[in-house]
């Protein structure tokens, strides 16, 4: 039995020899199958002196199981650099009325004069 599928792929940055694609199933057996996106923002901790701000929308998702979310975005600038923010959220944590949120958290990338890192986290947008 043969199914139809259509969908897309998100193309990787790893230059490893052994790297993957992340495809999202756009339609499955003539039926769209939904997906969604968050937005998520907040402020970095405080070292060597300062902070940074971010915000960002993660890849999209399908709707309707369980699932994680990949994100990437960059700091504000501050004491004149940034940062890169990149992960996967933790899944879905849903909310009794309906919709749910995710949680992340991690490391900025090392950067600066005086090389650093900030901590993150928080919640998605529902």
């Amino acid at each position: 039995m043969e199914i139809p599928i259509s969908g897309f792929m998100y193309h990787s940055e790893d230059s490893e020899p052994m790297h993957s694609h992340q495809l999202y199933i756009t339609q499955w057996d003539g039926m769209p199958v939904q997906g969604h996106s968050h937005e998520l923002r907040g402020t970095t901790s405080f070292d060597v002196g300062h902070n940074h701000k971010y915000a960002g929308t993660t890849e999209p998702s399908p709707s309707g199981v369980q699932h994680t979310h990949r994100y990437f975005t960059f700091t504000s600038v501050d004491d004149r650099h940034r940062h890169q923010i990149r992960g996967v959220t933790g899944p879905a944590i849903r909310l009794p009325n309906g919709g749910h949120y995710h949680e992340f958290s991690g490391f900025t990338t090392v950067d600066g004069v005086t090389p650093h890192r900030h901590s993150y986290g928080g919640r998605t947008s529902l």
